[in-house]
């Protein structure tokens, strides 16, 4: 039976999994986490899913617990910018599609559309992220009252959740990772600051233990690799091969930039910003204190010192001074995540390009997943199995997501724009848009397997981005669009009530 776990690694990843575990099996598994004193926590700003609100609540831990202590905001949705064409936005919101008639509201919208925004016409949540508002009131009421949990706090996961969340946070990751080793420590995680110096493997070739600098020979049942990029227990001890996403994205590089901003009415944004440029993509994170922002790029198409100069020049004067980082990114996942008695989180598991905040979300699913197929009576096969395809197809349907970004935009100015047109796509992902051109997605033909996206998620980005026609369904022309024209004005209306009604998200957080 699988008693005791050691973490390997710190940061976001390691101390999530720490926590995670003691909150499901409290004494009955030792959990030690080991962490290399010279590795840094890399504090860049990170945005997430809707969905982590399950992590904190499986914790028992409410918004007052820990966002003071992580510089965190609200985010509603994520702009994306100049993708379409210069000077355009749109919302990817966190909101489910209305539905008349049996048919979603973007479909009506294709068939009579009221305005040219499919977002504001469609969703309330572009109307609050273009007004700053905050989805909470001043009493801190959510603003759909019929998706706040009633009752007592129960723990939920991803798995369970039912109704979509209509916000996520913007945090210092840096931050959040010291809280959580905090909370982990104080409920008995055995923290060890320590240089793991080599991986010794058994007659089997499983890990038998590590060997560290200062505590010599540490030995567990199982071990969790959050070593990240270098992933010295699953890819370099075990040597399981890692499959490269990269002809399909190519963006394999980033320089990120910390941006001290004092709170404003103006700035407190509550989405996530992703900003087209000539060879990738900008993001800007608006945390409590500072702005977060990164420009992740392809080297193909440039380099490190024209990318910084890029980021600069969009930032403006006030990262005059400003220290930069540049970093490598892995665009790929582990063939399999769990090999042996070792199973690898974040980084070292997989990771694709930050563009849909999905970082956080890919250490919440694997330890989600590791804790319901935990070893508890011993190793199964079937369990690794289950294991790992659990994981492969989540990554493989966010890099599905991801490459219709690319494929989508109408954007096609210069050689990485117009190359994203031609570039090799998975062959599902080839056959669904040809689906999509003659119905819009729904939730028999977008990718099958649980990876985060619903359904909407590609009806905006598809409607967004302009690059690949969508046409209403046909049988709309023979049915009475009375009903469908109601429920836009009753989005107007909402919408506009929100807007009277709510605060900004400046003025939320200045209130608590």
């Amino acid at each position: 039976m699988v008693k005791s776990v050691t973490v390997v690694g710190g940061g976001t990843a390691g101390w999530m999994s720490a926590s995670y575990l003691k909150a499901a099996f409290g004494d009955r598994v030792s959990v030690t986490l080991v962490e290399s004193p010279g590795v840094p926590t890399i504090g860049v700003g990170e945005a997430t899913f809707s969905t982590v609100r399950h992590f904190f609540d499986y914790l028992g831990l409410a918004e007052t617990d820990w966002m003071p202590s992580c510089s965190a905001t609200y985010k509603l949705a994520i702009r994306f910018e100049n993708w379409r064409a210069p000077g355009h936005h749109f919302y990817h919101p966190f909101e489910r599609l209305r539905t008349v008639n049996g048919f979603p509201l973007t479909d009506w919208w294709l068939h009579d559309a009221p305005t040219g925004r499919f977002d504001k016409d469609s969703f309330l949540i572009a109307t609050l992220c273009d007004a700053n508002k905050s989805p909470r009131d001043l009493d801190g009421l959510l603003f759909e009252s019929s998706q706040e949990h009633k009752g007592p706090r129960k723990r939920t996961t991803l798995s369970d959740q039912v109704t979509q969340f209509p916000y996520a946070y913007h945090f210092d990751a840096a931050l959040l990772a010291s809280f959580l080793a905090e909370y982990a420590v104080g409920r008995g995680v055995r923290r060890i600051r320590d240089d793991v110096l080599g991986v010794e493997l058994d007659e089997r070739g499983w890990i038998a233990s590590l060997a560290t600098r200062e505590h010599g020979r540490l030995s567990s049942d199982l071990y969790i690799d959050c070593t990240g990029f270098r992933s010295i227990l699953l890819n370099e001890a075990l040597a399981e091969p890692f499959e490269s996403y990269q002809d399909t994205l190519p963006n394999d590089r980033a320089v990120t930039l910390r941006v001290p901003v004092p709170p404003s009415t103006d700035r407190l944004q509550p989405y996530t910003t992703a900003t087209a440029m000539e060879s990738g993509w900008i993001w800007t994170i608006p945390l409590r204190d500072r702005i977060g922002t990164g420009y992740v790029y392809a080297s193909d198409y440039c380099e490190p010192e024209d990318a910084e100069r890029t980021l600069r020049l969009f930032v403006g004067p006030t990262c005059d001074g400003l220290e930069s980082s540049h970093i490598g990114m892995r665009v790929g996942r582990s063939r399999n995540s769990w090999v042996k008695n070792c199973v690898a989180i974040g980084l070292a598991s997989g990771f694709v390009e930050p563009l849909e905040s999905t970082g956080i979300f890919f250490i919440q699913h694997g330890i989600e997943q590791l804790v319901k197929h935990f070893p508890a009576d011993g190793w199964r096969l079937d369990t690794i199995a289950s294991y790992n395809r659990a994981v492969a197809h989540c990554m493989d349907g966010v890099r599905e997501f991801l490459v219709l970004h690319y494929r989508g935009a109408a954007r096609a100015d210069n050689a990485y724009w117009r190359d994203a047109k031609t570039r090799r796509i998975p062959d599902p992902l080839a056959e669904r848009i040809e689906q999509w051109k003659a119905k819009p997605p729904d939730a028999q033909t977008v990718y099958p397997y649980y990876h985060g996206f619903e359904a909407y998620s590609y009806v905006a980005m598809l409607l967004g981005l302009g690059g690949i026609p969508l046409r209403a369904p046909a049988a709309l022309a023979l049915m009475d669009s009375t009903a469908a024209h109601r429920e836009f004005g009753l989005v107007m209306e909402t919408a506009g009530r929100l807007l009277r009604d709510l605060p900004t998200q400046y003025e939320y957080f200045r209130r608590h």
